[in-house]
């Protein structure tokens, strides 16, 4: 018992780390109304371990404040990727390209509102949605995928947890 939860808490920690380091690698691309955070790929680690659900609410947390993100930012973007990664896990044993639709729709419903009312982003709410949403579809539907059909044969070997 003691050993899962170290492991679990292990790919935690790992899962934030990387995440914290592609949000900081990718800096450029990861901020603002048009954006394609490369990070939120992880955001389909969920499907293969429950620990990711904490380590990409942490590495995004990290990501915004080492970002230079204002609070709000940090708080409600933060919500947006444990929301995400919370229902990919719910949706874990459907389909494959159902996992990436909740990072999609909670970033695409929840980031242009930060986007107006913390950086006064004049643009309309549904181009942004529009924007972040195009943004997301390209890290979580395209680039996640990418990492799911890489990692799916190799989960037992990378992952190392049994399903509760």
């Amino acid at each position: 018992m003691q050993r899962k939860k170290t492991l679990f808490i292990a790919q935690a920690a790992i899962i934030a780390a990387i995440y914290v380091a592609l949000t900081y690698a990718f800096a450029p691309f990861s901020f603002r109304e048009i954006q394609v955070r490369i990070s939120e790929a992880l955001t389909i680690l969920p499907v293969f371990t429950p620990a990711a659900i904490p380590g990409l609410f942490v590495g995004c947390l990290l990501g915004n404040i080492l970002g230079g993100a204002v609070l709000p930012d940090i708080i409600f973007g933060s919500l947006a990727t444990l929301i995400g990664a919370f229902f990919t896990w719910k949706l874990r044993k459907a389909h494959p390209f159902l996992a990436p639709v909740p990072p999609i729709l909670s970033n695409a419903l929840i980031i242009p509102f930060v986007l107006r009312y913390a950086y006064q982003i004049t643009l309309p709410i549904p181009m942004m949605m529009l924007t972040v949403g195009i943004g997301e579809v390209i890290s979580c539907g395209v680039l996640g995928l990418l990492l799911y059909y890489a990692l799916r044969s190799r989960k037992d070997a990378i992952f190392r947890m049994q399903e509760d």
